[in-house]
């Protein structure tokens, strides 16, 4: 019974975190900061 407790409890916690990260990250848009950036200098080309 204990084990399945604290897997429920695991499942509980995981579930809270994923809903978090995606309310988090549902606005549509990219990120404002991070990702690629152009690079230039020579042998860049």
């Amino acid at each position: 019974m204990k084990l399945l407790r604290g897997a429920l409890v695991a499942l509980g916690v995981a579930g809270l975190v994923a809903g978090v990260l995606r309310l988090r990250g549902s606005s549509g848009e990219p990120p404002a900061h991070g990702g690629w950036r152009e690079l230039s200098g020579p042998g860049l080309t």
